[in-house]
């Protein structure tokens, strides 16, 4: 299987075709692709996803990747690595939650806000055209765009991502999830009672509720997220542990270093050595 690269921090490829070579790979970096014309079938980890035109794919580094043409097809490919995502600082990660956390979940296309579609279409033809240009600052507006499609992206996986292995959250347990979220910082906030109230469920029943849709404990859930966090900015950011643990609602750095030990089964500081560069 092949293993591709990218050296720079992102890259915009346009692909027109009427047939395509099947070869399976892997990429080391993110990788969105837009559907402007065609018909066929993305495969991603096995997955044969049917594509239509104004389709959106996010493709992770770990993911497998390959594609069927049945019609002829014009592809835009936004590709960028972590590189990039270290240069859009902390509130566009917190944009990113969710791609990160999530996009395991995904059922293929990611746009589920049809409003959405001409908006990412749009996007992208501006970058295609932006690439062909010789006007100033032309990589400065080529990022700007490409943070924005990362986000829009993101807005819509926000709106579609189940809990793990679960495929029928919807009122309540939807908002208890989102409230979870949306506080996982503070403490004091995800405490039963205050969750309870929040959702309006009897505090003796909402653990026990949790669990029903979950499969998972409430204490076990939020653990589980807030370790996932500290991965994403292990991975794709250069924060400190120190920033971490401000950041996320730790008591301290102590704290932070023995949840994530258990958690990963190193300390952070490994954890980061551990990935390498791209």
């Amino acid at each position: 299987m092949d293993i591709r690269h990218m050296y720079q921090s992102f890259a915009l490829e346009y692909l027109e075709a009427d047939h395509y070579e099947a070869r399976r790979h892997r990429n080391t970096y993110f990788e969105l692709v837009f559907v402007l014309e065609g018909e066929g079938v993305q495969i991603i980890n096995d997955h044969r996803l049917h594509y239509t035109r104004n389709k959106l794919f996010v493709i992770f580094p770990e993911d497998t990747h390959d594609f069927e043409i049945h019609s002829t097809t014009r592809l835009c490919f936004i590709r960028f690595n972590r590189e990039h995502l270290r240069t859009m600082g902390q509130e566009w990660l917190r944009q990113l939650e969710f791609i990160f956390n999530h996009h395991h979940h995904l059922p293929g296309c990611v746009l589920v806000n049809t409003a959405d579609k001409p908006l990412v279409r749009a996007i992208a033809e501006a970058m295609l055209r932006e690439r062909e240009s010789e006007a100033p600052h032309r990589d400065e507006v080529l990022a700007q765009l490409l943070n924005t499609l990362i986000v829009v992206a993101a807005r819509n996986i926000r709106l579609m991502a189940p809990l793990p292995g679960r495929k029928d959250l919807q009122g309540t347990a939807s908002a208890l999830l989102h409230y979870i979220h949306e506080h996982i910082a503070e403490p004091e906030a995800l405490r039963a009672e205050k969750i309870a109230a929040h959702c309006h469920i009897s505090p003796g029943y909402i653990s026990e509720y949790f669990k029903s849709k979950t499969g998972l404990s409430m204490q076990e859930y939020i653990m589980n997220y807030r370790m996932k966090l500290v991965e994403t900015r292990l991975r794709y950011t250069d924060m400190q542990v120190s920033e971490i643990v401000d950041e996320l609602g730790f008591s301290d750095a102590s704290h932070l270093h023995r949840l994530f030990r258990k958690h990963s089964g190193m300390a952070p500081g490994a954890f980061r050595k551990s990935l390498g560069n791209d």
